[in-house]
This record gives C-alpha cells, structure tokens and sequence, in this order.
C-alpha cells in the first residue's frame, strides 16, 4: 500500500503509525483502492495522508493531490455561494425561490408559491428524491427543471426533511439567474479561487487532471471498475477536487467565513449554514445524538461535542468531511470506490484521538454489519421469490404490450416484443423483461451497466381490456410512477380520420363527427355539447372532455361504417348514415 504526506506536525508523530495501520485495514475489508485525508486544526493544515492506488490498473499512487469526486460534498458549497448572494443583497434566502426563478414549479400550487430557497437548500420542499430522472444523465440541469412540476410530492412543504438532488440543481440555476455567471464560474471566482483550491465540475475536466482518481465499485464483495456516469445535477454534486484543497474549505468553515486573514463571509451568516434546522432522525449508534440538516451541512453531537458534516456518495466515489468547530478541528476522507465506511471509521478515530478519549472501535462496528447484510442477502432473494405468484400468466398476448408509455418529467419508456419476450428500453437503457406475475414484468440485473435491476414493471387495462397504462415504483415514497400508453395506429392516421368524418344514428340520437382545422375529430350528438376526440389506439379515440368515455371507429378495409360509443354505463353502436 502505497502511503505519503505533506507537512505532518511533530504532534502527530504517534498518531500517524495507528492511522496507517487503521486505514490499511479498514481498506482491505472494504476494498477501497485508494483513500486520501486532510486534518485541519486551529486554523492550519496539519496532515494530509494518501494510500492505495488511485488507478489500480495502471498501478498509480493516491497522493494529497489526487482528484476525487466530492459528490454531495459540493451542496455545502452551493449552500455557501447562496450565501454570498444574501449577503450582497442579490438575494434574500428567506423569500420564495420564484421570486428569482419565475418559471419554478412544483406539483402543488401552494407549495410552488411558498417554497424559500433556504428550503431548497434544507430539503424542506415537500419533494422527495426522484432520482431517477436525474441518473441516466441525458438531461442538462436547464432541462430538468421545467419537470419538477410533473413529480409528485410525497409531503407537505417543511412538514419533513426529505434529501433531493432535484431541488439543489433549482439552487444553482437560482445561482446562474440572479448572478449571470454560470454556477461553476461563480464557485471558482468566489470561493475556490479564494482559497487556491483546485476544482472542477465535470467527468470530463476530472480526467484531464494531472492525477485523477479512477472511481471503482463494488458487487457484493467483488470489486470493478466502476461505470463512467456523470453527476447532471451539478451543483447538488459534481465537485472534483484533492483532500489538500478540501482542507482549505474546512479551514474557511472553522474559521467562520475568514481564510488567511480575509474575510469571505460574515461569521453569522456561516453559523446560519451550520445550525440545526431540519430534524433528520435518531442516530442507531449512542455516541450520537440527533441528526439535523442545516444549509448545505448536517450537524449533530458525537461524544457530546458539536459536529458539522456532509457525506457524499456516487457510483465508484466514497467521501465524507467533517468538522468540530467548538475544537477547530477538521477532518476530510476521499476514496475511489462507491460509498463505504472507511471514510467514517478514520474519521471517528481521528476526532477520538484528537480530544484525548479512547476511540470507539468503529472498524469492528461496521465491519459486523457489514458482513450481517452480505450474510442476509440470499434469505433477501428467497423472501422476495416466496412473494411471487407462480402459475400466473399474461392476460394479453405479449404482441399487445408492444408500445411507447410516456411520462411528462420520467420520458418515454419502450416495450417490443422480440424472440418471445418483451424487451423494454428507456432513456439509454435496455433489457429483455421476464414475466413475474399477473400482469407484472421485471427487469433483470444487470451489474456492469445503470440499470433499474428488478424493477417491477405492471401493466393496467381499461375496462374493455385495453392495455392504456404501465406503472413503476421509480421513487419509493410515492405512489407508482405511471407512464401512459402513446397513441398509436389508424387514429394516427390523417386520411383514416377524414373517412370518419360524417353523420352516424343510434335509434333516434344524431352523432356527427367532423374535422376541424387542425385534423382533429370532433363529435357532436343531439343534446349534447361538441366534444374533442382525441386519438388512443387503432380505431379508437378517447373524449378529451368525459373521462372514462371513448369512441371506435368501425368498418371493413378502408371504410368507417359505425361508431362504437363506449360508456361507463354502456356501450353503444351508431351506424354511417348515407349523405
């Protein structure tokens, strides 16, 4: 294991040999590749410390300055540019965030109106994750806020705290709107500039570093190298930077705003950053306290003494920074392999160390649970087999199934049938789906690509025994997400809709259907107001204005020679009246 420093303090001279032997231990459970940390204290860098290989295959060395991913890291330095801009009165956090971003929206008509943006940034808009309209990475951050409107809201606005990635890439736009600058350049003129931290914000630039890191994972207790995914969501987590450079963002926070003399921010306004503000829950663990979410940080007692903290986590990154304001300590762990707990184990033994107590034996801790959830993972798969209902088949042919199912904010998810099987696609990824049961497909595993593994995939009819719907649990705090069939066949058809056109009679009533300007079908029965058809599937048309009603157009080749009204209290035949 390859292991450097810069600048240790002689103090440090006991402490270095057991962190060394602790992180070679606690890496070589979790398989972490390579880990870099810094330790700041009143005020100064105090040790920074490299292991492993940041590039396995190429047999590179982690040093100070190996680039990591910081993923959510990055939210207390969106949080903190926030900040600058209430201080310069570009901005007042506690006003609505479509005070400066009008065309924000969420579900809600309330809570679009009263959202701050100190709730963006405290997880308090009521929205939950959803992030899988952010991972498959094909959406710009413009993109993906004119969407958030289609997403469901699991809760009331700060009726609890829920972590979402969606609402601190809105605070970077917010961020980009009031300033004019792009977010990454208003961070690095503001902030990392000022600190003479490197930093960058994309796969792209991290590669092209002098010494980037090379992200790894882990399947079960197998590790590879992981997916090249990037983080479209930048300013809730694209920051690349070393554990050197993050130490200067510890020193600024400890420091309250002031960095070698110069004062970025108001101390008040970084306590503001700092302070509990939305209750999170009970920690599992008695050297904790309860967890809380400032802006942009976390804090909670650990040992009795206040910390503040942020974690981050992506697929191949693993990192965690931590601070002791009352003691002026901080500590920064950056690892190359997804999320893993030997950036807390060094933590917590560090900060034991560092105040004189006994450290908590973290590494045994975790390594237990650790193995206890690898252990359970067969009984996992067995409980989830037993939930299946075997002897079930398709109600359709699978032939039927075959179509496109949009969703405003989710895309377009593509079912085909191919080689006997239903195969689905979306948003760049594929795979063939296997029957589970009624009218439930499920995705298989697939462990080397982004894929939803063994996503239950359900399809819903109408009460004809129309397939009109699919639906999947894509965000588990809310209901399933439901994707609409897409239109498709002869209504599509301009030339099929003209041939509809005409005078149709069921017993005395007089249905008339005509085109209007646009080519859309219009019907007009006795007694009854013009209604909007719009088109469904083959012949059939749904009334925009009566939901649960449609219309089916009937005849043989070419012809339309009678109308199927279908009804929630009927269904009804009107036959072509000869003009």
């Amino acid at each position: 294991m390859n292991i450097s420093s810069e600048f240790p303090d002689v103090s440090f001279a006991s402490l270095i040999p057991d962190i060394d032997r602790l992180a070679a231990d606690a890496m070589a459970v979790w398989k972490v590749p390579g880990a870099a940390l810094a330790i700041v204290q009143d005020g100064k860098v105090v040790l920074t410390r490299a292991y492993g290989q940041r590039d396995v295959e190429a047999d590179l060395p982690v040093t100070p300055r190996t680039q990591f991913v910081i993923c959510s890291i990055t939210k207390s330095f969106t949080a903190t540019a926030i900040a600058l801009l209430h201080n310069g009165g570009l901005l007042d956090w506690t006003k609505p965030v479509r005070d400066y971003l009008p065309e924000f929206r969420l579900s809600d008509a309330v809570a679009t109106e009263r959202v701050t943006v100190r709730d963006l940034l405290s997880h308090q808009s009521g929205l939950p994750r959803h992030d899988w309209l952010h991972l498959p990475g094909d959406l710009a951050p413009a993109e993906m806020l004119p969407l958030m409107r289609h997403l469901e809201l699991s809760r009331d606005i700060r009726a609890a705290w829920q972590y979402c990635n969606l609402c601190y890439n809105a605070a970077g736009l917010l961020i980009e709107r009031v300033t004019g600058q792009s977010y990454e350049a208003f961070v690095r003129e503001r902030l990392t500039n000022r600190l003479g931290m490197t930093a960058s914000f994309s796969l792209d630039e991290l590669e092209a570093a002098q010494e980037p890191a090379r992200p790894y994972k882990i399947d079960v207790d197998t590790r590879s190298p992981a997916l090249r995914l990037p983080i479209r969501t930048t300013a809730a987590g694209a920051i690349n930077t070393s554990v050197a450079d993050l130490a200067n963002w510890m020193r600024l926070h400890l420091g309250r705003g002031e960095f070698e003399g110069e004062r970025l921010l108001p101390a008040s306004l970084v306590d503001q950053l700092h302070a509990p503000l939305a209750p999170v829950g009970n920690s599992e663990f008695s050297e904790f306290g309860h967890w809380h979410y400032g802006l942009g940080l976390q804090s909670n007692t650990y040992q009795g003494e206040r910390v503040v903290l942020h974690s981050g986590g992506w697929n191949g990154w693993g990192s965690l920074m931590t601070l002791v304001p009352d003691a002026g300590i901080g500590v920064a762990v950056l690892t190359n392999r997804s999320r893993n707990e030997v950036t807390s184990i060094l933590t917590w033994y560090i900060i034991d160390r560092l105040r004189g107590r006994e450290p908590v034996d973290w590494l045994s801790r975790f390594r237990k649970m650790r193995d206890d959830i690898i252990a359970h993972i067969p009984a996992n798969k067995e409980v989830r087999e037993k939930a299946r209902h075997r002897d079930t088949r398709p109600a359709h042919a699978l032939s039927t199934y075959a179509a496109d199912y949009a969703h405003p904010a989710y895309g377009v998810i593509s079912i085909r049938e191919r080689d006997d099987a239903l195969h689905w696609s979306w948003r760049g990824m594929g795979a063939p789906l296997s029957h589970w049961h009624f009218e439930t497909f499920v995705t298989p595993e697939i462990i080397d690509q982004l894929h939803p593994d063994n996503l239950p995939i359900t399809f819903q009819t109408d009460r004809d025994g129309n397939i009109v719907h699919l639906s999947a649990p894509l965000e588990p705090m809310v209901k399933d997400i439901v994707f609409a069939r897409r239109a498709a066949g002869h209504c599509m058809d301009p030339a099929f809709r003209e041939r509809c056109a005409g005078h149709f009679k069921s017993g005395g009533v007089n249905h008339n259907v005509s085109l209007d300007a646009e080519g859309r079908l219009i019907l007009k029965s006795d007694f009854q107001p013009a209604y909007r058809l719009e088109p469904q599937q083959g012949r059939r048309f749904r009334i925009v204005e009566l939901d649960g009603f449609a219309v089916e157009f009937r005849g043989e080749d070419d012809r339309v020679d009678q109308i199927v009204l279908h009804q929630p209290n009927g269904i009804f035949v009107a036959d072509r009246v000869a003009e």
